[in-house]
């Protein structure tokens, strides 16, 4: 009976799990089929494009974009010169961070960690941030519903690369930002008279109604 019992019971048990395999690439984009998993994935000179319901560790790429398909699933994503775009509903259990390149998240796209940049806007659409977001040059537009936990931050300017253009940021209606807005540099900032912010330092917020400013 005891032999019994400790049979079914192993039986019972869930299968061991397969170590999700690692891919790498030189010189050439990196793909992961829908519905697959892998661990982390990483290209030189290339893209990454994570499949719609994927599943990957760190996502990452020097001269390249990474995108993340409708659903799929990410530790992190990283990129020197290049983009990042979150489809519908896709999720980022940690930070998304870029040194050129621009980053957008789509609609019910998730981000648990940060959003950073150097250049490059960072387009918010109907999404949710759970930590800060921070640039040095680029413009940020929070759209319409979307969610920011902790924060904005714009950075002041250092080395050659000096832009005199402000960054133009832009809180959309019903728009939610909580935490300090922190601008270390001169910004314009505009946001609808229907969102709600937190505390303000370096700027003067100018309000505007409709679902975007006229200017």
């Amino acid at each position: 009976m005891r032999f019994t019992t400790l049979a079914l019971a192993m039986a019972l048990l869930p299968p061991l799990a397969v170590a999700a395999q690692d891919i790498s690439k030189v010189n050439g984009s990196v793909s992961v089929d829908a519905g697959q998993h892998a661990g982390n994935v990483h290209s030189v000179n290339g893209s990454v494009n994570v499949g719609e319901a994927a599943t990957v560790q760190d996502a990452s790429t020097v001269n390249g974009s990474v995108h993340l398909g409708a659903k799929a699933q990410a530790s992190s994503l990283h990129t020197v010169n290049g983009g990042e775009a979150l489809a519908q509903d896709a999720q980022v259990r940690g930070e998304v961070s870029s040194t050129n390149g621009g980053i957008s998240l789509d609609s019910g796209a998730d981000v648990t960690g940060d959003v950073s940049n150097v250049n490059g806007a960072i387009r918010l659409d109907h999404a949710h941030v759970g930590g800060n977001i921070a640039t040095t040059t680029g413009d940020i537009t929070i759209g319409e519903a979307s969610h920011v936990d902790g924060g904005i931050t714009v950075n002041e300017q250092h080395g050659f690369n000096f832009s005199s253009r402000p960054p133009r940021i832009v809180i959309g209606p019903h728009a939610i930002v909580r935490g300090t807005l922190d601008f270390r540099r001169e910004v314009v900032l505009q946001v609808s008279d229907s969102a709600q912010i937190g505390p303000v330092k370096g700027a003067t917020a100018m309000r505007f109604s409709g679902a975007q400013p006229l200017n």
